[in-house]
């Protein structure tokens, strides 16, 4: 269950969920960071990757294009990595069940 940060987040949060979700990268990890939504989204469906992202771009695709791969919308607005992190580890059990899940391809956090 490995995530794929956007670099709408910050790189931290990989390192930080790291036990709760091993192989998780950060875009940059890849030289993405320039790259379009789209390059982005092929990458993550070849590599076994769900997109962590703060843009609502990446929930567009998946509603056209289904999945994988599997989109996880942060949408706690403006607010610290810390935070951010603590809101994941809160929707641990809820993230991991929607990656299991075979006919979701979205989940929004809000």
């Amino acid at each position: 269950m490995k995530l794929l940060f956007d670099q709408n987040l910050s790189f931290k949060l990989v390192q930080r969920l790291t036990v709760s979700f091993p192989g998780s990268k950060h875009i940059r990890d890849f030289a993405l960071v320039r790259e379009m939504d789209e390059s982005i989204w092929v990458f993550a469906a070849k590599n076994g990757f769900t997109i962590v992202s703060k843009d609502s771009d990446f929930v567009h695709l998946s509603m056209v294009q289904g999945h994988p791969p599997k989109v996880v919308h942060v949408r706690f607005g403006n607010c610290s990595t810390n935070t951010i992190l603590d809101r994941m580890i809160a929707h641990e059990h809820a993230i991991k069940e929607f990656i299991s899940d075979s006919d979701e391809s979205f989940l929004v956090l809000e």
